[in-house]
């Protein structure tokens, strides 16, 4: 039995081996790889994620199974944007072609950091000039209001 010392808790900084499924399959799987480290509470994991760790420790190996939209909220129709194709050459390669399915990395307003679109229509049949030279992206998380599988085998706590 891990003492407390060795029980996750807000703050506590962890290595593990974790997967995220959903009905598609994986979206990330550490588990035949190098595993994880990171701070709880900084935001590398979503919240409700994160609440699953607490009380877990060392050694523990456990799956959660999220309800739809609890672990990366609901779909939000207005996270799906178009964007010129103009912008997006001035942000990056105006050699680019983008098709459905690829996902785009955008830099922050600050710069600082980065989130990313999936592609979801290059152009638009009929539409205007705007928007004939355009492309959709969808800016959820792929796993929004999907339910997901958060397997974790805990490692480390400090």
């Amino acid at each position: 039995m891990a003492s407390i010392a060795n029980r996750v808790q807000p703050g506590s900084f962890l290595t593990l081996h974790y997967r995220l499924a959903g009905p598609g399959g994986d979206i990330i799987n550490t588990f035949g790889d190098q595993p994880a480290t990171l701070t709880l509470g900084t935001g590398e994991l979503a919240p409700a994620v994160e609440q699953r760790l607490l009380g877990l420790g060392e050694g523990d190996h456990a799956t959660f199974e999220m309800p739809p939209g609890e672990a990366f909220g609901d779909r939000n129709p207005q996270m799906r944007q178009w964007v010129a194709r103009k912008l997006l050459d001035q942000m990056g390669d105006a050699q680019e072609r983008y098709e459905v399915g690829d996902v785009v990395q955008f830099p922050t307003p600050d710069g600082l950091g980065q989130y990313a679109g999936s592609v979801q229509q290059v152009g638009r049949q009929g539409a205007g000039d705007s928007q004939a030279d355009a492309v959709l992206f969808d800016f959820n998380h792929p796993l929004a209001g999907q339910p997901v599988t958060f397997e974790v085998r805990v490692i480390g706590v400090l």
